[in-house]
């Protein structure tokens, strides 16, 4: 099966796969504003009774029941457990950032500045020449382009420039705790997160990352991290969070698990003649149909292909019009 190719890489690559990856960049935008309305409405129904919470979440019941499952399935010490939830603390701010994603959409032309900047691109080139024997070894070996590699480390973090300013413990339990909308998913995040700390020796209470608890130069999530992060110097530890060489062979990994084929397309221009399938586009991720039906349905790839290959069709919003494209 084919790679994900668009959800691994717009929308922030490393393990974020809970947020639409075109989000910001489609011509319709009315999905993601009625799933915000809906975060709002439930933040809103859970106000007066979040408000009387203490800002701890020791005794928060969520947080208590997941003391004990740690501490009777993964023999963690619920003292130890108590004590560090006890020092977390809801953030509105994180609650807020992820509760109104539409209300920032930007088309991709304008979402496409942000990343394709001057400075951006000598970030990318010293990057590049400072690691170009770790991005060469991690093409060698996982077949993912050095160039890529580099590119996705850069609209992550800049080049490590900016690791994200939250608490990741602070991230994690307010949106598994107060966050009713992703509240199964983020709660298996911090059960990651606990063993994740456990496994390498960190410190929980002080690693920082994004709002949703993304780590590192690569930005994974706790999942992510425990999965596919690589000890890619032979140091004995995967460590995304200060080393950009294990950063470099785990992004490389982690999209040659997701699927990465070496040397194929990702995505190609297409074509969308007049009264084509609409319902087609902005359909899904996940390629589910022909590029032959494409065609067939006035979208075609602009350059050669291959007829049989699964595809998934995208329309953005560009600078000068709608612009049409296949990912594979």
């Amino acid at each position: 099966m084919r790679h994900y190719w668009l959800k691994l890489i717009l929308s922030g690559a490393l393990g974020l796969s809970w947020i639409p990856a075109y989000a910001g960049m489609t011509a319709s935008g009315e999905a993601a504003r009625s799933a915000a309305e809906a975060a709002h409405r439930a933040i809103a129904d859970r106000a007066e009774e979040i408000a009387e919470m203490p800002r701890g979440y020791a005794e928060h019941p969520a947080a208590q029941a997941l003391i004990l499952e740690m501490a009777a399935e993964e023999g963690f010490e619920r003292e130890a457990l108590e004590r560090l939830f006890a020092g977390a603390s809801r953030q509105d701010s994180i609650l807020e950032a992820i509760a109104r994603p539409a209300e920032k959409t930007k088309p991709w032309h304008e979402y496409r500045k942000i990343f394709i900047t001057p400075a951006r691109i000598e970030g990318g080139l010293e990057f590049s020449r400072r690691y170009a024997a770790a991005l060469q070894r991690a093409e060698a070996q996982f077949g993912v382009p050095a160039a890529l590699v580099a590119a996705i480390i850069g609209v992550e973090t800049n080049y490590g420039g900016n690791m994200g300013r939250y608490r990741v413990l602070d991230a994690l339990a307010t949106l598994a705790f107060d966050y009713p909308p992703r509240s199964k998913f983020f709660t298996g995040e911090l059960k990651h997160f606990l063993l994740m700390t456990r496994e390498q020796q960190l410190p929980a209470a002080e690693l920082r990352g994004s709002y949703a608890g993304a780590m590192g130069y690569g930005q994974f999530i706790p999942s992510s991290y425990r999965h596919y992060a690589v000890d890619f110097d032979g140091d004995g530890t995967a460590d995304i969070l200060a080393n950009p060489v294990d950063a470099i062979g785990s992004v490389a990994n982690y999209l040659a698990e997701h699927g990465w084929r070496e040397g194929e397309a990702v995505a190609a221009p297409a074509i969308a003649a007049e009264g084509y399938r609409q319902e087609w586009v902005n359909a899904g991720l996940k390629p589910r149909r022909r590029a032959a039906q494409f065609a067939a349905a006035g979208i075609r790839a602009k350059g050669p292909y291959d007829p049989k290959a699964l595809a998934t069709a995208m329309e953005f919003e560009g600078k000068d019009g709608p612009e049409f494209w296949l990912g594979w």
